[in-house]
């Protein structure tokens, strides 16, 4: 039976390939200006996320309000 993150189960050999190839295509100057816009994009995720949360709670306290007032 397959697991959900059976294919990103790598060992030291591949990963250090996939570095490898991956510094190859974006070079040594583009690799920190890529990885700082992938953690800032991580981070706006998180923030969006979070937000979306607090409106779903804003939005099910003002239902309730309002289911309260009805009865």
């Amino acid at each position: 039976m397959f697991s959900n993150f059976g294919v990103l189960d790598f060992s030291t050999p591949e990963l250090l390939i996939i570095l490898a190839i991956v510094l190859l295509i974006f070079g040594g100057k583009k690799l920190p200006e890529l990885s700082r816009s992938l953690g800032e994009s991580i981070k706006e995720l998180k923030k969006a996320t979070s937000s979306t949360k607090e409106l779903k709670d804003e939005v099910k306290g003002q239902v309730d309000e309002v289911k309260n007032n009805l009865n």
